[in-house]
C-alpha cells in the first residue's frame, strides 16, 4: 500500500513499469488503474506526465516534474557528429529557421512512393511545375509560403545509414501505415529507427479510400507502440490520406510544418557549410554527380568540398529541375560535380578555404582508416566488456535487438530481459521481432551500439558481413536460461570470456554422388564465403538443424583433394558421420573464434 500524499519526482516521459517501480506498487495496479481511467495500456508503455501524474494522485501520491537534464548543453562538442559541432559553435543571434528536413518511412506495400509522388507533383517549387527532370534524391516543396525539404529516398535502411555514420538525416518522419493492413513488423523496425534517432513523427494513415479501411485500429495499434495520437492526450498527429486519390495531402503538408514550429530547427546560412552526402553516382559523361544537403552555412560554386575522405571542388550545381544554381542555403538539395571519387552516402561534408587545407584531411582520415581496417575489428556493444565500460564512465546501459523463432517466444524473453535492468547499469530493448537476423538489424545496431541477440534464428550471410565490417556483435542461443543469464552476468560484470562459431563458408548441395568404401558424397557449389577441409561444419535444411559440429571426411576439386574451396567454385564434399544430403541442403563451415 502506497504512503498517504508521499512525494515523488516523474520525468516526462515513463513506462508503466518505471512507473510502477516509482510507486512501489505492482505493474498490474497501475494497469487496472489506467483501465480504470479508460487507457489500454501495455507494461512497456510510455505514459506522458500528466497521464502517470493523474494515475499517482489516484494511489494516494503528491506529484514533481524532473526538471529536464540539461546533458545537451554538457555533451563535449568533440562528440558531435560535424555539422551538429559547427551549428553549436554558432553564435545564437545569427541563427535563422530554416525548412524542414522530413523522410517517409513505413512498410513496403503501404504507399511511400505513391504518398511522395503525390506530394512533389502538387507542390514542387513555386514556378517549377511540370519542371522535374531527374532525380537526384531529395526536392523542395512550398506549402502556404514556406519550404520542406523531402528525402526520395523511402526506406529505414537508407535513413540509418546515415545516423551510422553519425548524420542527422532527417527533422521530421512521416511514418506511413496502412488503414487496410495496420501495423505491420516492418513499421515496427522503422519506429524502432526513429525513435533511436530522437526524431518527432508524425503519422499518415493511407489508403482510407478503401472499403476495408481502419483508421482507428492503426492508431490502436500505433498506441500499444507508444506513438499515441494527439486526440488521444498523445503528442502525435495522425493525418488521413489517399495518396492514390491524393486527399488529405494539404493535411499532412500543414502537420509538418505545425511539428517544425515545435522543433528547434535553425542554421547560419553566412556560417561554416557543412551537410550530408544523399546519394553519389558515376556517369559517363560527366563522372561523379553526388547529391547533397546542405544543413548548415551556404553552398557555392568553387568551393572546396570534403567528404569523408573524398576531395572535390564545385565545378557545377544543379537544383531538383536541372536547373543551374550558383548558391544552396541550409536544406537546400543540390547535385553537384567535381569530386574526384564516389563519397558513401550518409557521409558529412563540410568546406575548405583552400585544397592545401583539404587534401591534408583527407589524408589523415585515409591513414587513419587503413589503421582502422589492419586491426581486429573490436565489437561495439560486447557483453563481455560492457560492465567496465560502464564503470569507465563510457556506457550507461546495455542495448539490444533480440530476434526470436515464433512470437511465443518473444514475450516471455522480453519480459525477463526488461526485469534485468538495474539502477546504474539498465538494459533497454530497442527492437524485438520474429524472423532471422538481416541488414537492417545490424544498421540498427551500427547506429546505435547495440548488441544483437537471437535465440533459434540464424543471421543470413548480408548481415554477417556487415556485422563483421561494422564491429556489430552477434550472439545466438538455443536455451533461452543461457541467454538471460549471459545477460544478467554481463550487467554485474560477471561475464567470463565465451567462444563462438563463425561461419567462414556455405556451400549448397546440387547432387548427390555414390563412391565406393566412402559412401556418399555431396556435389556441391560454394555459395558464400570458402570452405575448408578442418573446419566444423552444420547441415541445414530451410530453417530445420539436421547436424551440428561433424568434421568433413574429404573435400574435393575434380579428382584432386584440396585444403580449401572459395566460393563461386564446385566441389565434392564427404562428412563424418553423415550421408543424407538432398539437393538444397546448406553446408556452413564453421572455425571456433573467442569473442573478444
Amino acid at each position: 500500500m502506497a504512503k498517504e500524499r508521499q512525494l515523488i519526482e516523474i520525468p516526462e516521459f515513463v513506462t508503466v513499469r518505471e512507473l510502477a517501480t516509482l510507486l512501489g506498487a505492482n505493474p498490474i495496479d497501475v494497469m487496472k488503474q489506467l483501465i480504470n481511467s479508460g487507457i489500454m495500456a501495455t507494461i512497456n508503455q510510455q505514459l506522458d506526465f500528466e497521464t502517470a501524474s493523474l494515475i499517482a494522485g489516484d494511489l494516494g501520491f503528491e506529484v514533481r516534474s524532473i526538471e529536464p537534464a540539461e546533458s545537451e548543453t554538457t555533451v563535449s562538442l568533440d562528440d558531435l557528429p560535424p555539422w551538429r559541432r559547427i551549428y553549436a559553435a554558432e553564435d545564437a543571434k545569427n541563427l535563422v529557421r530554416r525548412p524542414p528536413v522530413v523522410t517517409i518511412l513505413g512498410h513496403v506495400d503501404h504507399g511511400k512512393t505513391t504518398l511522395l509522388d503525390s506530394i512533389r507533383h502538387a507542390h514542387v517549387a513555386e514556378g517549377e511545375a511540370g519542371g522535374i527532370t531527374q532525380h537526384i534524391g531529395a526536392y523542395q516543396v512550398v506549402h502556404n509560403g514556406q519550404k520542406i525539404t523531402f528525402l526520395d529516398t523511402p526506406g529505414h535502411a537508407a535513413f540509418t545509414a546515415m545516423r551510422a555514420r553519425g548524420a542527422q538525416g532527417a527533422d521530421i518522419a512521416v511514418l506511413v501505415v496502412a488503414a487496410d493492413d495496420g501495423v505491420m513488423p516492418t513499421t515496427k523496425e522503422a519506429i524502432a529507427h526513429v525513435k533511436a534517432a530522437h526524431v518527432p513523427i508524425v503519422v499518415a494513415v493511407n489508403k482510407i479510400d478503401k472499403r476495408n479501411a481502419n483508421p482507428d485500429r492503426v492508431k490502436q495499434e500505433l498506441a500499444e507502440l507508444g506513438i499515441v495520437p494527439d486526440e488521444w492526450d498523445g503528442d502525435t498527429m495522425f493525418i488521413p490520406v489517399s495518396a492514390r486519390d491524393k486527399i488529405g495531402i494539404e493535411d499532412l503538408l500543414e502537420a509538418i510544418l505545425m511539428t517544425a514550429e515545435g522543433a528547434e530547427i535553425h542554421a547560419n546560412p553566412k556560417g561554416k557549410t557543412a551537410g550530408t552526402v544523399i546519394e553519389a553516382r558515376l556517369e559517363k559523361a560527366r563522372g561523379v554527380i553526388a547529391t547533397l544537403l546542405v544543413q548548415n552555412g551556404t553552398l557555392r560554386l568553387g568551393d572546396v568540398v570534403v567528404a569523408g575522405s573524398t576531395l572535390g571542388k564545385i565545378r557545377a550545381m544543379f537544383d531538383e529541375n536541372g536547373k543551374n544554381v550558383r548558391e544552396a542555403p541550409p536544406s537546400t538539395p543540390v547535385q553537384v560535380m567535381g569530386f574526384a571519387e564516389l563519397p558513401s552516402v550518409g557521409d558529412m561534408f563540410t568546406t575548405f578555404r583552400n585544397e592545401r587545407e583539404a587534401r591534408a584531411l583527407v589524408e589523415e582520415r585515409k591513414q587513419a582508416a587503413a589503421q582502422i581496417a589492419a586491426q581486429t575489428a573490436r565489437p561495439t556493444a560486447s557483453l563481455e566488456d560492457i560492465f567496465k565500460r560502464f564503470q569507465a564512465g563510457e556506457a550507461k546501459e546495455l542495448l539490444v535487438i533480440l530476434k526470436v523463432d515464433t512470437q511465443g517466444s518473444l514475450e516471455p524473453i522480453v519480459n525477463e530481459l526488461n526485469a534485468l535492468s538495474n539502477t546504474e547499469l539498465g538494459l533497454k530493448v530497442l527492437y524485438a521481432e520474429t524472423g532471422n537476423i538481416t541488414e537492417n538489424d545490424i544498421n540498427l545496431a551500427t547506429s546505435t551500439g547495440a548488441t544483437v541477440l537471437g535465440f533459434n534464428v540464424t543471421a543470413d550471410s548480408a548481415a554477417r558481413k556487415l556485422a563483421e565490417s561494422n564491429a556489430v556483435e552477434i550472439r545466438l542461443y538455443n536455451v533461452i536460461y543461457t541467454l538471460i543469464e549471459d545477460i544478467e552476468k554481463a550487467l554485474k560484470g560477471m561475464l567470463d570470456p565465451v567462444y563462438q562459431d563463425r561461419v567462414i563458408g556455405v556451400a549448397e548441395v546440387r547432387k548427390i554422388f555414390k563412391v565406393p568404401k566412402q559412401g556418399k558424397i555431396a556435389g556441391c557449389m560454394v555459395r558464400d564465403g570458402e570452405i575448408r577441409r578442418n573446419a566444423k561444419v552444420r547441415v541445414r535444411r530451410g530453417r530445420e538443424m539436421l547436424v551440428e559440429g561433424i568434421g568433413v571426411s574429404s573435400l574435393k576439386r575434380e579428382t584432386e583433394d584440396v585444403r580449401e574451396v572459395r566460393a563461386g567454385f564446385e566441389c565434392g564434399i564427404g562428412l563424418e558421420g553423415f550421408e543424407d544430403f538432398i539437393p538444397g541442403d546448406m553446408i556452413e563451415f564453421l572455425v571456433r573464434e573467442r569473442v573478444s
